[in-house]
């Protein structure tokens, strides 16, 4: 088990170029759980006013990784499958709850729920699972 702090994991989000151009937040940390959010806003949707697919994965695999590393230390996505199941419409914000479902030495089994979040309503768009695995030095 790693130590948990929310500054560490947010300074880990912040070192990371590509979150801090899409403006990424770390919402919260506990062993085997992270949640993060996303603001959603015009260079974020493809061609027909939805959030990119690409911005949802993207957010789905930094939030996998994060609950992995909670239980293995600093860790890399092995893989991650994810379902879109519904279109992710702004204005408003993505929020997503991931959390480790199976955890050992070298490895974590990982899954999140990806919403859109407007006026405090929660829609589902996306489901994703991952393996992350542990960086070894």
């Amino acid at each position: 088990m790693t130590s948990i702090s929310l500054d560490h994991y947010r300074a880990v989000l912040a070192s990371q170029p590509f979150s801090v151009l899409l403006g990424t937040s770390l919402d919260a940390i506990e062993p085997g759980h992270a949640q993060l959010s996303l603001p959603i806003r015009s260079e974020l949707q493809q061609q027909h006013g939805f959030v990119h697919g690409g911005a949802i994965a993207y957010l789905a695999d930094n939030a996998l990784t994060c609950a992995g590393a909670t239980v293995l230390g600093d860790s890399l996505t092995a893989e991650f499958k994810i379902n879109f199941v519904r279109p992710a419409i702004g204005p408003g914000h993505l929020f997503v709850d991931a959390i480790s479902v199976a955890q050992g030495k070298t490895q974590a089994v990982c899954r999140c729920d990806i919403y859109v979040v407007r006026n405090d309503e929660r829609k589902l768009c996306a489901v994703a699972q991952g393996t992350i695995r542990k960086i070894e030095k």
